[in-house]
C-alpha cells in the first residue's frame, strides 16, 4: 500500500463518517430543548405540591391542582421517553459513524450493520419527535385562555 492510497482512503472514510454528525447536532439541540421542558414540568409540580402540603387551599382548587399534577406526571413520562429515544438515537448514530469509518479505512464489511444502525437511529429520532409533539399538545391542552373582559 502506498501512502497516497491510504490518505485518500482515510479522507473518504472521514467524509462518509461526517455526514451523520449533522444528525447528532440536531439530536443534541433537541435534548437541550426537551430537558428544558422537563425542568419546567418539575418546577411546576414542585410548586403545586408545596402549595398543597402547606394547606389552606380550598377543596375545589385542590382538586384542580391534583388534576394538574396528574397531567404533569403524564407530560413528564413523555419527556423522559423522548430523552431516552434521543439518547439511544445518538448512540446509534455514533455507532454508525464508527462503523462507516472503520469499514472504509480497514476494509471491514460493516456497511449492512452501519445501515441498520443509521436507520434505527432515524426511527428513534422520529419516535422522539412524536413524543415531543404529544407532550406539547398535552401542555397546550392544559392552558386556560380566558376571554378578555370587555369594557362597558
Amino acid at each position: 500500500m502506498n501512502f497516497a492510497t491510504d490518505l485518500s482512503t482515510v479522507t473518504h472514510g472521514i467524509q462518509l463518517a461526517v455526514a451523520p454528525v449533522f444528525l447528532l447536532t440536531a439530536v443534541s439541540g433537541m435534548i437541550g430543548a426537551v430537558a428544558g421542558r422537563l425542568a419546567r414540568i418539575i418546577d411546576r409540580a414542585r410548586f403545586l405540591e408545596n402549595r398543597l402540603e402547606a394547606g389552606g387551599v380550598e377543596e375545589s382548587r385542590a382538586t384542580k391542582m391534583y388534576a394538574e399534577l396528574q397531567q404533569l406526571r403524564k407530560r413528564g413520562w413523555l419527556v423522559n421517553g423522548c430523552i431516552a429515544l434521543l439518547t439511544f438515537c445518538a448512540i446509534l448514530i455514533g455507532s454508525t459513524i464508527i462503523l462507516l469509518f472503520l469499514g472504509e479505512t480497514i476494509e471491514m464489511p460493516t456497511l449492512k450493520i452501519a445501515t441498520v444502525c443509521f436507520l434505527s437511529g432515524v426511527i428513534c429520532f422520529l419516535s422522539a419527535l412524536v413524543c415531543f409533539l404529544a407532550e406539547t399538545l398535552l401542555a397546550t391542552r392544559l392552558l386556560k385562555f380566558a376571554e378578555p373582559s370587555r369594557p362597558g
